[in-house]
């Protein structure tokens, strides 16, 4: 790891500016619960002149419920908070679960929801400083190499997947960031819009620019009768990165879907919603056989790659007991 300055920013304005005052050849990044930068650090996959600690400034680990509004969450709240808090348990559960599912407690006492959506890949190949500095096409190296947890879906750009499970849940939820800027100017962006697919060209997955700070996560206010469910798919059920994850999200008038959100993870560059999924149960009585036909419908457009294939009927499984989940929740 090569040697950097460590300022410890004082409020959003400051961080702004010190973020600002970066270049590509000498970059200054920002750090959170430094999960994640760390590792990068320590990889020798990025090099920053500069860090700038966000967790010194005040204000930024909120958590907010409004019946209207919402619920607003800082962004330095940490992932073990956000699974436990009690307005999150019992309006938001998809979230509260994909929080408690994320990495190990050790890790989620200390990541921040933030972070954790501003994280790179965990592709193996994305984490080789080496795998940087060989010229080509590295896409189709990934492709044609190991590639048994990379993406099924929208893969012909690129085949990493996004590594927040939190991300899954809050696209299922409509959820929103906010990003402040120069002059105190702020901006909301949806988390399916902020989300960019995977690139090792790019500082950032997401539309971030350099000097902006992410400083809350917005999800607006559940509807009557709403209910939802999460579930993370590993190779085991100790500390494992997901090969799926799913969190759906139904507006429910007794046993018929009145509106439906089902979004897919760690199968797609960004988190996927299944559009045709959820058309097919609007509006119809839910029960296994629906369920099924839905979950059929979701992987019908998989593309997978020489080693992945296994993981179109875990998926496929995954959603139907999620939706079965969520409409019994």
């Amino acid at each position: 790891m090569q040697s950097f300055e460590w300022v410890d920013a004082e409020s959003v304005e400051q961080a702004v500016s010190l973020l600002g005052e970066g270049s590509e050849r000498a970059p200054v990044m920002a750090k959170a619960g430094g999960m994640d930068l760390l590792d990068l650090m320590k990889g020798g996959v990025v090099s920053p002149r500069r860090v700038v600690n966000l967790k010194t400034i005040k204000g930024l680990d909120g958590v907010r419920f409004d019946a209207k509004q919402g619920l607003e969450l800082g962004t330095l709240v940490t992932l073990s908070r956000v699974s436990r808090e009690p307005e999150v348990r019992r309006r938001f559960v998809a979230l509260a679960e994909a929080a408690e599912h994320a990495a190990t407690p050790q890790v989620r006492n200390a990541a921040t929801l933030g972070g954790n959506l501003l994280q790179r890949p965990r592709c193996w190949y994305f984490r080789n400083e080496y795998f940087h500095q060989v010229e080509g096409n590295e896409v189709e190296r990934v492709r044609e190499g190991q590639n048994q947890y990379h993406a099924i879906f929208d893969n012909q750009r690129t085949v990493m997947v996004h590594a927040s499970t939190p991300a899954t849940a809050l696209v299922a939820y409509g959820a929103s960031v906010e990003l402040s800027g120069p002059g105190g100017k702020t901006r909301v962006v949806p988390v399916s819009d902020f989300l960019l697919p995977p690139d090792m060209k790019r500082p950032s997955d997401t539309v971030i620019a350099p000097n902006e700070v992410l400083t809350r996560v917005r999800i607006p206010a559940p509807g009557a009768g709403t209910k939802a469910a999460y579930y993370k798919q590993g190779e085991r059920e100790s500390y494992d990165w997901p090969i799926c994850d799913v969190a759906v999200v139904l507006q429910m008038d007794g046993q018929v879907v009145r509106q439906a959100a089902i979004a897919l993870g760690w199968v797609a560059p960004t988190p996927r919603r299944a559009a045709e999924a959820e058309k097919l149960l609007v509006g119809k009585k839910l029960d296994e056989e629906l369920a099924r036909q839905a979950a059929k419908a979701a992987v019908s457009g998989a593309t997978p790659l020489s080693k992945n294939a296994y993981k179109v009927p875990i998926l496929e499984a995954v959603i139907r007991r999620t939706v079965i989940a969520a409409a019994k929740a």
